[in-house]
């Protein structure tokens, strides 16, 4: 029984994406793991003041997890994190933003996928959100339209998404999901497009192609943060067609 429970453990790196007390004393826990993708586990005695368990299940911890590997389930057995992300308790804002990452996180993460850029982008996003020097409203929008590229679903901002053209004079559309050319426009009869400032264009292009590790080194002006959240929000809610809880707490708290 013993030589079984070695084989059958496994270590992931990854972050906890949610808790959920289970019973008197266990937790369940989310994680987005590079080797397995978003996993479930339980951990037992989580909850106990003495369990060695109980820093390491709670959401944002980024590490090593040790898991064992059941027939349709996986049982935390130990953990070494690397990141707890302590200043985010200290922070309600910053914390409220990090959950909404989280959320949004889980829910395009899958099962025995490869999501080495998903958490990439999650891990590096919130080390942003502790670095004072980057609003955090730019953060957001980052980590969102960056978030649907990484699924597959980003926007197209290098070149026309009817003709493929790259002529300089160029207008978004959301419905068509990027870039169309002034001549497209008459053709298609794009009724949604709008023209975009020639810095916020160079803001889509960089967040959607740069490295995840050079995501967050700029900031902007302020007529092109509210260009920006104009079309991420209109995109999200054109693509993603998914509302979070954390996203409602915290423009509540905003």
């Amino acid at each position: 029984m013993k030589v079984r429970q070695q084989v059958n453990q496994i270590s992931v790196t990854g972050m906890v994406l949610a808790a959920t007390p289970m019973g008197e004393y266990d937790r369940r826990i989310v994680i987005l793991t590079k080797e397995r993708g978003k996993i479930s586990a339980f951990a037992r005695g989580a909850r106990k003041p003495n369990s060695a368990l109980v820093g390491v299940t709670s959401p944002f911890s980024f590490g090593e997890f040790t898991v064992y590997e059941g027939r349709t389930s996986y049982t935390l057995m130990s953990a070494s994190i690397s990141n707890y992300f302590q200043e985010l308790r200290l922070d309600v804002e910053g914390a409220y933003y990090g959950f909404y990452f989280l959320e949004m996180a889980g829910y395009y993460a899958r099962e025995a996928n490869d999501e080495t850029g998903l958490l990439k982008l999650l891990y590096q996003t919130c080390r942003a959100l502790v670095n004072p020097h980057i609003p955090n409203r730019l953060i957001r929008r980052i980590y969102e339209l960056r978030a649907v590229t990484v699924n597959g679903e980003g926007p197209q901002v290098f070149e026309c998404v009817c003709c493929r053209g790259t002529e300089q004079d160029m207008m978004f559309s959301v419905k068509r999901g990027g870039l169309v050319c002034s001549r497209c426009m008459e053709v298609g009869h794009v009724s949604d497009a709008r023209p975009l400032h020639p810095s916020t264009l160079y803001t889509l292009q960089y967040i959607v192609s740069s490295p995840i590790e050079k995501l967050y080194t700029f900031v902007v002006k302020e007529e092109v943060m509210e260009e920006l959240e104009e079309i991420v929000t209109d995109y999200l809610a054109e693509y993603l067609g998914k509302s979070f809880k954390s996203l409602e707490i915290l423009e509540t708290i905003l």
